[in-house]
């Protein structure tokens, strides 16, 4: 198997890494009488369909055979209250403050034993779809949350014969399984947001007083990045294709917080005029040594304010959240999407919604493109050297969406750095950046800054941002430098053409390049034990010495 689940008794001894306090803690409620084990995803479905708040569509479900549902499946919703996105804050993690982790241990001993009484599911899956990366994930939830459940069992792979088998026969890790409890009525006067307790390097949560699925998924991804980025996984928050030409194919990477246009890009199918493959469009690892990539859910987690009533993706909805419900002329319960109710409204989405859907490109990665929003740069911009490649990355400038509940009184339009567009990192970003670096240093990697939103006062739209990626894939890009020794090209595009000559652009560019020297240095001063390196900073120094 490829992670471990049991013990010879001769190694249940303190010295074995694996047995921690939170680990041991946590898996032990597992065992409880109280836990009752959901085996089937159409077990989960029947449990979902009954639970307090969820309504029951009439809005039938594709493919129920090939997902293991029931024929007559419905798309199943469950609404949340205030909060309707991801918490960063109530993020914890063990090791960073020794102090509170001896408070959190006895509160996370509490809340397991005055939840003794409450009657909880656990459930099985797997996350990695593929036998050189496939890990046994397992997950408590309290009654009442049934669909929450469901929705991870989707989101995830649920535990069927088909991938067990798979299992049986995958690459073998020295990690333990991935276990998750959770409590999302949980209270406590100290963690008003709600509490999420990581200890990555055990691949063990504790997840309290949230409700929103998507802290349930991005808990679990996030150990599973950890476990990836260990055993020589570059850990990715992004989406990947692959163009299939006539004599080449051309594996592209999207990185870019939930929002930034990730998913569209990856889904793309530009008017036909490439036959196109899609790995995933939120959660994928590479191999480091043969630019192979990996698959980590079958499903995707999609925001529905793309998608009003009668949009044909709709057909391959599987649970909605925070979206509203009506009737249509024929008295079904339809959905109301497009954000109407609150923002954030979110759908997990059959694989089948992807035709060319696949789990592993042994095809190696050639093209790496961080998605920003910052009006200083021009629709492509082409990174010439794999340090300051891997430095762009690491301050990844854009905005945030409705999918990350707003800290009080933040700007949504304000730009905001995500390393490698990824916040749910649970080890040292260093650790990213030599990944990615080492990543960006291979021959046959590419690196480009994709700008979705708009340069200096105009728009950039959907077609000239396919169009430059398509300039890319037919290999008639025309890039000029950006500026002379600043090691940056860009895309000639006509009517986004950066005006270099003009003295306010170029000090809105070095205010650009300053904001990321800046982050750099408050990070390093927050992060003395694992600061990045001096030669991530030259780079930007460079740039606003040469305009």
């Amino acid at each position: 198997m490829a992670t471990i689940e049991t013990y010879q008794r001769a190694a249940l001894k303190k010295t074995n890494p694996l047995l921690t306090k939170l680990r041991t803690t946590v898996e032990t409620a597992f065992y409880g009488s109280n836990m009752h084990e959901v085996k089937t995803l159409a077990e989960a479905y029947e449990l979902a369909k009954t639970s307090p708040g969820v309504i029951v569509t009439d809005l039938p479900i594709k493919e129920t055979e090939k997902l293991g549902l029931p024929e007559d499946a419905k798309v199943l919703v469950e609404n949340g209250g205030k909060i309707v996105g991801r918490t960063a804050k109530a993020r914890r993690i063990v090791g960073e403050d020794k102090a509170e982790d001896e408070q959190l241990m006895a509160l996370v001993r509490e809340v397991i034993y005055q939840n003794r009484t409450k009657k909880y599911h656990q459930t099985t899956g797997y996350v990695g779809l593929d036998e050189d990366f496939i890990i046994k994930a397992h997950i408590a939830f309290p009654e009442g949350n049934e669909n929450n459940l469901y929705s991870w069992l989707l989101n995830f792979q649920w535990a069927n014969d088909t991938y067990n088998e798979l299992y049986t026969h995958s690459k073998k890790y020295a990690e333990g399984d991935i276990y998750i409890y959770t409590d999302p009525d949980w209270r406590h006067p100290d963690y008003p947001l709600g509490l999420a307790y990581f200890e990555p390097d055990h691949n063990v949560a504790c997840i309290l007083g949230m409700q929103y699925f998507g802290e349930f998924k991005k808990g679990t991804l996030s150990l599973a990045w950890g476990t990836a980025h260990r055993n020589g996984f570059a850990s990715c928050h992004g989406g990947l294709k692959k163009f299939v030409l006539k004599d080449k194919k051309r594996v592209f990477a999207f990185f870019g917080l939930s929002g930034s246009g990730k998913s569209t890009l990856t889904h793309s199918k530009h008017n036909g005029k490439y036959k196109v493959k899609v790995l995933h469009d939120d959660a994928f690892i590479i191999d480091l040594l043969d630019g192979s990539s990996i698959a980590l859910e079958p499903a995707y987690f999609d925001k529905t304010q793309d998608y009003p009533a009668d949009h044909p993706e709709q057909e391959y909805f599987l649970t909605a959240q925070n979206v509203g419900v009506t009737k249509d002329v024929d008295g079904k319960r339809v959905l109301v999407t497009e954000d109407i109710r609150n923002g954030n409204g979110r759908t997990v989405k059959s694989r089948y919604v992807t035709p060319d859907r696949v789990d592993k490109f042994h095809s190696p990665i050639e093209g790496v493109y961080w998605i920003m929003k910052d009006d200083s740069l021009p629709p492509l911009v082409k990174i010439e050297d794999p340090i300051l490649a891997a430095t762009f990355g690491a301050t990844l400038a854009t905005k945030r969406s409705t999918a990350e509940t707003a800290r009080k009184g933040e700007d949504r339009d304000r730009l905001v750095i995500e390393p490698y567009a990824n916040p749910f990192r649970v080890y040292p970003l260093i650790e990213d950046y030599e990944d990615f670096k080492a990543l960006l240093s291979k021959e046959a990697v590419d690196c480009y800054i994709i700008n979705t939103g708009a340069f200096l006062d105009k728009d950039i739209t959907k077609d000239v941002t396919l169009g430059v990626i398509e300039s890319i894939v037919e290999e008639t890009a025309a890039f000029k430098p950006f500026g002379d020794g600043t090691g940056l090209a860009y895309l000639d595009v006509p009517g986004y053409e950066p005006p270099l000559e003009d003295e306010s652009y170029k000090k809105l560019v070095k205010e650009r390049m300053t904001m990321r020297i800046e982050f750099l240095q408050a990070f390093n001063q927050a992060n003395p034990d694992f600061p990045l390196p001096d030669e991530a900073l030259h780079g930007f120094d460079q740039i606003i010495r040469s305009l």
